[in-house]
């Protein structure tokens, strides 16, 4: 009887195991339990396992409690893209029909774009800074392109000079100072600060940007007449619906398609040549009057670059009383430092000696080394323009070897044998400075020889005395003006004074130089 109840008992035992199975496939027939199950069963790599692993322990690292990790943003190196992602006064995706006619210009003269691109190349960033400091509009950094194409030594007609085209009121009223030494109109730094300064007071005035770059051209009086005409006739008072001079109707369309252009340049085939985004010059105080050659030397830079971020100095140095600033490429400023400070104050300018000739008077030698009266007078510690025969006088010269044409010029000229008078009878018409181009003079010598000032009135018949101390040494000379030519290049290359380049040719502050224009200069034969 026992073994056949422990038989039975093996026998039910055995039957319900084997229906286990059969059940549980029954009951749980979820897709999602199955893979499961069918995934444990996969061998896994090391890494595998690990990941694995790490996501049963820890949250979904993309859930929204726990966001990706965003990088910042990354500073453009390319300046003109700054410039593009700070246009606000248009949405760009329309044009005005006279902005359309400018861009197509631009579009077709791609050499000049280039042309201006390299131009920009050493100002740009420090503008784009300054722009930026103030939260202007970018398109404010582009406003050199249409009045100066980035030429740091332009004139114009109306007598406005430098990357911002100050006329001389304009200049003086922003700070600009302007004399014999130094134009600050032409000095990147403080004309660029000046023209940053008129221009949000313009936009104070008018509360819109294209009225205030209108008056920037033509004048906030002839914007507000314009204006008002507008008010009384129930016209709208927008810049597009002004009735303007024509090149104020121009000047503004033409920045709205330099900026078209820069904010879509592939769209047009322009190559904008990139500019890095980073400081390219810096400013040292110099501390004392410094020959700008010699400057140039002690930075390992050619005086072409220095002028080139300096053109507001008119002559071979710094002016006697500052402004003693120089700007210069930021990695030559630890190597000019180092120069300077190795360079006594007593010789950054050169001193030349020189014996007064009988006949000589201040402005004559002034004139001939390239420099003023006052200068002379200071250095020499004189109280007067009394000079007298035979006396000597230490007078500033550049360092640069044209120094000695100088002073074999101001030597020889002087001389009582090459001194000749002769008399001038006025004629009908006659200017100043008609009269002083034809005598191989300039206005200031013939005015001073006679008495009289430049504002005096000429009348026909009227007698002047011309004194000429170099006419039989000095040639008539023509130069052809070559790309990139300046004044004060010009100046240098043949020992002549900026100011003497501009009377024997007509040419005013404004006026601009031309590659292939030709000058008349008078330049001493040895």
């Amino acid at each position: 009887m026992i073994r056949i109840a422990l038989v039975s008992v093996f026998t039910l035992l055995v039957a319900s195991c084997s229906s286990t199975p059969e059940k549980v496939a029954g009951a749980s027939a979820s897709p999602s339990v199955t893979y499961s199950k069918a995934k444990q069963k996969q061998k896994h790599t090391p890494w595998e396992q690990a990941y694995n692993e790490s996501l049963e322990e820890n949250e979904n690292p993309l859930s929204s409690e726990n966001p990706p990790i965003t990088l910042p943003p990354q500073d453009p190196t390319d300046v003109w893209e700054r410039i593009r992602n700070g246009f606000v006064i248009s949405d760009y995706k329309t044009l005005e029909p006279d902005t359309e006619r400018q861009l197509r210009w631009f579009i077709d003269h791609q050499d000049y774009v280039a042309r201006v691109v390299e131009r920009a190349r050493p100002y740009l960033f420090y503008i784009v800074e300054e722009v930026k400091k103030r939260n202007m509009p970018m398109e404010v950094a582009l406003l050199p392109v249409v009045e100066s194409g980035f030429k740091p030594m332009a004139y114009s007609p109306s007598h406005a000079a430098g990357l911002w085209q100050f006329i001389p009121g304009t200049g003086e009223l922003y700070g600009l100072e302007q004399n014999w030494w130094y134009d600050g109109r032409r000095d990147v730094v403080k004309s660029t600060q000046a023209a940053l300064d008129y221009l949000e007071k313009l936009h104070n005035d008018f509360g819109d940007w294209q009225l205030a770059f209108a008056a920037y051209n033509c004048g906030e009086g002839t914007v507000g007449r314009a204006i008002k005409k507008n008010q009384e006739q129930g016209k709208p008072t927008d810049f597009w619906s002004l009735d303007l001079p024509k090149e104020t109707s121009a000047y503004v369309p033409r920045l709205m398609a330099v900026s078209h252009m820069v904010k879509y340049p592939e769209r047009y085939e322009l190559e904008l040549s990139p500019i890095d985004n980073k400081p390219f010059f810096g400013q040292v105080n110099v501390g004392s009057q410094i020959d700008l050659a010699m400057a140039a030397k002690m930075a390992g830079i050619s005086e072409k670059q220095l002028h080139q971020l300096n053109p507001a100095f008119n002559r071979w140095a710094t002016a006697p009383q500052g402004n003693h600033k120089l700007v210069l490429p930021l990695e030559k400023i630890p190597t000019f430092k180092t120069a300077l400070a190795k360079m006594p104050t007593s010789q950054r300018v050169q001193w030349a000696r020189h014996e007064i000739k009988r006949g000589e008077s201040l402005s004559i030698i002034a004139r001939n080394y390239d420099t003023t009266v006052d200068v002379i007078k200071q250095a020499n510690k004189l109280g007067t323009t009394q000079i007298r025969a035979g006396r000597n006088l230490l007078i500033p010269v550049a360092s640069h070897d044209i120094s000695k044409l100088a002073l074999n010029k101001a030597q020889k000229s002087v001389s009582p044998e090459n001194v000749k008078k002769s008399t001038y009878v006025v004629k009908a018409g006659d200017t100043w400075w008609d009269i002083a181009r034809k005598n191989n003079t300039d206005v200031k010598t013939l005015t001073q020889q006679n008495n009289k000032s430049a504002k005096d009135i000429l009348r026909a018949g009227e007698k002047l005395v011309i004194t000429s101390a170099a006419a039989d040494i000095r040639k008539s000379v023509r130069y052809t003006i070559k790309d990139g030519d300046s004044l004060w290049a010009i100046s240098r290359k043949f020992n002549v004074s900026v100011a003497d380049v501009k009377e024997w040719n007509g040419l005013s502050d404004r006026s601009t130089l031309q590659p292939g224009q030709s000058l008349k200069l008078y330049i001493d034969e040895t």
